[in-house]
């Protein structure tokens, strides 16, 4: 009975084991996560190269976003959809994409593209299991953001693009109207430029650390007066608090948030109100600008799946009709006109604007008011 009994456990555990198993096949043979994908559903590879390469059609896209974004819509299956957005992002900014299903199986794959001089070069996949995709900006510059439903996706999406910033701000619940004067601003007559940012508060306001740390120097000295040097070790670089009325004492390692010490006007400042100058020094680069790292954006909106029906089809209604790269009639590029009668299909809905892709596989954004739904 014994014997029996350990050959019964014996096989339960390769059963429960099986999939650990197989994602560590993947994983050592070097499967992509949509070549498992393929492999997993065992899709022919004609249909499995229409749908990846729709991909260079995404590449090709200039659909331009402010963020935050949001978008919702609905995937067809076998339409082979591709959405694709670029934005200007800065360092120290954090990107973050994530879409909701009101399907748990969908799978969406995301991909992050950055522009060089040969075009956009991929530089990070995400969870096709609906998990945020993350990514800290290190380079100013246009990125893309891919998303990709599986091929016979059927289900309605809500896709979120948004950025926080990569530090706390540094100013106990200060806001970026505090900011008073920025990078670059001209110092002791055009001899110098200023070399990080400047935070207006009341005098005893708390300065806490942007980030966990390492303290390397607290003291008077020089410009800053009484400063703090915060080392952020994660990303090899320092953090210069100057100005300070007080520095708590002690300090060693600390916590994001921790108090660091209190809003003055010492070293160079005196004749000014109190503020923190906050910098940023990058090893091997020297300053930074820190504006990407602590400015904070507007991201309170609601995240859910609308109640709105998408229509699949559009029909212009106006005798002419301006696609635009943007979904804003300011501060956009006019893509293309159409004519009374053209037909469009929908991708998905951003606020009152539709996305769209027209007879040659052209994304674009029209207004709601140009358009009716057909069928």
């Amino acid at each position: 009975m014994q014997l029996y009994r350990a050959l019964f456990l014996s096989i339960l555990i390769l059963l429960t084991s099986c999939s650990q198993m197989k994602k560590a096949e993947n994983f050592i043979s070097g499967l992509s996560q949509k070549e498992k994908y393929k492999q997993d559903h065992n899709i022919p590879d004609e249909i499995y190269n229409l749908w990846e390469d729709r991909v260079e059609v995404a590449l090709d896209d200039s659909l331009e976003i402010e963020l935050p974004y949001q978008e919702v819509g609905e995937f067809k299956p076998r339409n082979f959809a591709i959405y694709s957005y670029q934005t200007y992002l800065i360092p120290g900014e954090v990107l973050k994409a994530e879409i909701v299903t009101d399907s748990t199986h969908t799978k969406v794959f995301q991909e992050l593209y950055k522009q060089n001089s040969d075009g956009f070069k991929k530089i990070k996949s995400g969870n096709a299991e609906g998990e945020k995709l993350s990514f800290e900006i290190e380079e100013k510059g246009l990125y893309k953001i891919i998303f990709q439903p599986e091929i016979e996706a059927h289900t309605r999406f809500s896709i979120r693009i948004f950025k926080s910033p990569g530090y706390s701000f540094p100013v106990l619940n200060g806001k970026n109207a505090d900011i008073g004067s920025y990078w670059g601003d001209i110092r002791d007559g055009g001899r110098r430029n200023h070399e990080g940012i400047d935070i207006f508060a009341e005098r005893g306001t708390p300065v806490i650390a942007a980030t966990s740390g390492r303290i390397r120097f607290t003291g008077v000295k020089g410009l800053g007066g009484k400063q703090v040097w915060l080392r952020d070790v994660k990303r090899r670089q320092s953090l210069y608090y100057a100005h300070l009325d007080s520095i708590k004492p002690d300090l060693n390692s600390v916590d994001r948030g921790d108090t660091l010490g209190f809003v003055g006007n010492t070293g160079n400042a005196k004749t000014t109100p109190p503020h923190l100058h906050f910098g940023i020094y990058k090893s091997g680069r020297g300053a930074l600008d820190p504006i990407g790292y602590v400015y904070l954006p507007d991201n309170e909106k609601d995240f859910s799946l609308d109640n709105e029906k998408i229509t699949s089809r559009l029909e212009i209604t106006t005798s002419k009709a301006n696609f635009r790269n943007k979904p804003a009639t300011n501060n956009s590029r006019i893509v293309r006109t159409g004519l009374k009668g053209e037909l469009v299909m929908v991708l998905g809905k951003s606020n009152s604007w539709y996305h769209v892709r027209d007879g040659l596989n052209r994304s674009m954004f029209i207004h709601e008011s140009l358009v009716k739904p057909v069928g």
